[in-house]
């Protein structure tokens, strides 16, 4: 799994209705208090703040490393997105997958 990081650009997994936020909705790390919990900025486009809000790991994925100033490949999207589903959940996408090769 990925490791989120300060400024890192995260994609979330899941709807946030308080917040009006739906899974797939981009924003950034500008806060990282340990133990799988974040501080996340969520932004207009012209970049003010309009949501600020305390996520754990689990609910998002990251899909841009500050560090190395690149976006993850769908791939490692993918990967990080099933580490946080149950066993039961995999084997859906397993079935899933299977369902597209035979297309």
């Amino acid at each position: 799994m990925i490791e989120a990081e300060l400024f890192d650009v995260i994609e979330l997994l899941i709807n946030l209705p308080n917040y009006n936020l739906l899974a797939g909705t981009r924003g950034a790390i500008v806060d990282c208090y340990g133990y799988g919990k974040y501080e996340v900025e969520f932004t207009n486009e012209e970049g003010e703040t309009e949501v600020l809000c305390s996520l754990q790991s689990h609910q998002f994925i990251v899909v841009w490393k500050a560090k190395t100033k690149s976006w993850l490949s769908v791939s490692e999207q993918i990967v990080a997105a099933l580490g946080n589903l149950s066993e039961e959940r995999k084997r859906e996408v397993l079935d899933f997958t299977r369902a597209l090769y035979q297309r």
